[in-house]
């Protein structure tokens, strides 16, 4: 029953929301019908007993009175007062109390119920049931009856519009929760995609960074050093030239390595794609700043630890932004990478002996000017839970200090990375 109720009342929302003019019908169809049940109803009477004389008056007043029910949604409380004057009156003129001739009442008891809140319809039941019930018992048209009949009845009717409308009211709160519910889990998973796609852009612009700045200072530095040794030492500028070939042919498979994450194709994950660098290949790219000119020394505190893939990464780019500002800002200066193991952090040191003005010049590039180098690092670092710090130091240069977390395993010897 209940299942076929909401259909039912499923359906009505339905044309009401597809026929705007279609609620104004339901109602006004509705007041006509009770107004035929109040009329039946004042033609009711115990067998052996009379109807009460008291002309048509109170007949097309208790029949007007169904009419105040079409402003049940914006004036509730006075439907519900008039209503129930006006048949409390008929019952006190002697007729018979009867479920048809409370049809009126029990309608506006009903949206009563639907509309307002709790306390307000507590209190107006009681009052309204407590006034029928009193007139109930000293009319005239009640006098053979027991006062138990008497009592019962009027009390069970007026609860079943109250019952049924508290019903209907749980079912809109559930269906308007159930709805808030839907659009608040829509806006967070759009606020979440939304977040996922600038995370993921700003992690592919930070590679991408890291990619073209190091390959191209590197090769620029590779450039300048053979144009200056092609004719003092020509074997050494070739050489420098054959490793500028090789920066070039890695800085261009990295950039496709990275650029082929923004393709979305069939091929299984990973397929084509190099592996992302770590500390592993740190004496490669040591070796590819001693060929630009670069004296680069590195030194190692502490027993090796593995390290997480976000953590290699992180401390790779780290090493390799750092000696990418010192080659472009104080490509002839020794520059000192400190890596120190502790129980729970890798601290990373990158410093240079250059001077004030050098040290100047790689501030002004990687700060709030528009260079990118030192907020890429801070925000790699960051992201795994890590801090970096970045200045110049006393005695003159620049130094890069970073702290990143391991993961509790057990250590491993190893060689300095």
């Amino acid at each position: 029953m209940n299942s076929s109720l909401e259909r039912y009342t499923e359906r009505v929302e339905q044309y009401a929301s597809r026929f705007p003019r279609f609620p104004r019908f339901v109602d006004v169809t509705m007041v006509l019908a009770l107004i035929g049940c109040a009329f039946f109803g004042t033609q009711l009477s115990l067998p052996g007993e009379s109807r009460p004389d008291t002309g048509k008056s109170l007949e097309i007043l208790l029949g007007l009175s169904c009419f105040v029910l079409l402003k049940y949604r914006t004036h509730t409380r006075t439907v519900v007062v008039v209503v129930a004057g006006v048949t409390i009156a008929a019952i006190a003129r002697g007729y018979l109390l009867t479920p048809m001739l409370l049809a009126p009442l029990l309608a506006a008891m009903y949206w009563l119920a639907v509309l307002c809140d709790r306390r307000t319809v507590r209190l107006y039941a009681l009052v309204a049931t407590v006034a029928l019930l009193t007139v109930n018992l000293f009319s005239d048209g009640m006098r053979d009856l027991s006062p138990v009949l008497t009592v019962i009845g009027p009390v069970f009717w007026m609860a079943l519009p109250l019952v049924g409308g508290s019903l209907a009211r749980l079912r809109r709160d559930y269906l308007e929760a159930v709805k808030s519910r839907a659009e608040h889990a829509e806006r967070t998973r759009e606020e979440e995609a939304r977040l996922r796609v600038t995370e993921e852009r700003m992690r592919i612009a930070r590679e991408l960074h890291d990619v073209v700045a190091h390959h191209l200072a590197l090769a620029n530095a590779q450039a300048g050093t053979a144009a200056h040794l092609s004719r003092s030492n020509p074997e050494q500028s070739r050489k420098i030239l054959d490793d500028l070939a090789g920066t070039t042919s890695s800085a261009l498979r990295e950039l496709k390595a990275t650029l082929g994450l923004l393709r979305q194709d069939d091929r299984p994950k990973g397929e084509g794609l190099e592996p992302a660098p770590g500390l592993a290949r740190l004496p490669e790219l040591i070796d590819s700043y001693r060929s630009a000119g670069l004296e680069v020394v590195v030194h190692q505190e502490g027993v090796r630890r593995p390290l997480t893939p976000g953590v290699d990464l992180t401390a790779y780019r780290i090493v390799q932004e750092a000696l990418t500002n010192v080659a472009k800002h104080a490509p002839e200066r020794a520059t000192h990478v400190g890596f120190t193991y502790a129980d729970s952090r890798l601290l990373i040191t990158v410093s240079n002996d250059g001077p004030a003005t050098a040290t100047a010049t790689a501030t002004a590039g990687n700060g709030a000017s528009g260079g990118f180098g030192l907020r890429g690092m801070r925000e790699r670092a960051q992201s795994i839970g890590g801090d970096l710090c970045a200045g110049p130091r006393p005695e003159g240069g620049f130094e890069v200090t970073t702290a990143l977390p391991l993961q509790p395993s057990a250590a491993v010897e190893g060689e300095s990375p």
